[in-house]
């Protein structure tokens, strides 16, 4: 299973250094679960609850309670033996104030609102960013606003194509959902992240990428925090578009309008 992943790929950019971690912990050919744990232990993560977080067999949850509930209320994290939980697990490891702040608002929904046919806006919205969201970290200023306007007005190729050179020294992307992830071990070019966009000054764009990352975090986790969330926040973005990370990307590439969809207009 695991021998699928291509390690190499920059969209595993974010969780390729707690893979390599678990990796050196040691793993029983597929089984991560014990190495996954002694991670998290090295870590110190903790649920928003204070509890030691702990990511355990699918078959501690118990019939009828919620996935995102029980890892409220005990730490525990119930783990499949398959990519999509697997790609969970790190992230765990990568962006725990942000897994954290996400469960504490899934938990705080259901305890107001319980378990029923919809999650509510609320919940629909926590779970798109965990299962689905790309961090746009993006140089604060007036270039970086330009782009970001283009993006949301998809136009791809002036933002794409045109001003690709801006990728390289104003903006970084770092993957957050663990099935946009699980998606990308076959990558095909509808893959679409639903993007939160981050803006960043030029310290924090000159940090190394773990001190970035943890600012990233922290920094996430606060605003969710704060401001609570909604999907009006999220603006989509064909991942195998983004700058360097696939072949071929010409003009004619960011002209697909079955991928590069334009902006539908509202009346």
């Amino acid at each position: 299973m695991l021998s699928q992943i291509d390690w190499s790929r920059p969209w595993y950019d974010a969780v390729r250094p707690a893979w390599l971690e678990v990796a050196r912990l040691g793993l029983d050919g597929d089984d991560f679960l014990d190495a996954f744990n002694r991670n998290a232990a090295r870590l110190g993560l903790r649920n928003h609850a204070g509890l030691p977080l702990r990511f355990v067999p699918q078959s501690a949850l118990p019939e009828g309670t919620a996935y995102e509930e029980f890892i409220g209320a005990t730490g525990q994290v119930p783990t499949r033996d398959n990519l999509h939980d697997f790609f969970n697990g790190l992230v765990w490891q990568t962006f725990p104030l942000i897994k954290r702040q996400l469960n504490a608002l899934q938990a705080a929904q259901i305890a107001q609102a319980g378990i029923g046919k919809s999650r509510g806006p609320a919940r629909d919205a926590a779970t798109i960013f965990d299962e689905n969201a790309a961090l746009l970290m993006v140089r604060e200023g007036r270039c970086g606003r330009a782009l970001v306007d283009e993006l949301r007005a998809h136009g791809w190729l002036s933002a794409l194509h045109d001003k690709r050179a801006v990728f390289a020294s104003d903006v970084r992307i770092w993957l957050f959902g663990h099935a946009l992830m699980e998606k990308l071990v076959a990558p095909r070019k509808a893959i679409t992240a639903h993007t939160r966009v981050v803006f960043a000054s030029d310290d924090v764009l000159a940090l190394a990428p773990g001190d970035q990352r943890a600012w990233l975090d922290a920094h996430v986790a606060d605003e969710l925090a704060r401001d609570g969330l909604t999907t009006a926040g999220f603006t989509p973005l064909p991942v195998l578009g983004v700058p360097g990370w696939w072949p071929g990307q010409d003009r004619d590439f960011y002209l697909d309008t079955t991928v590069f969809r334009p902006k539908r207009r509202t009346t």
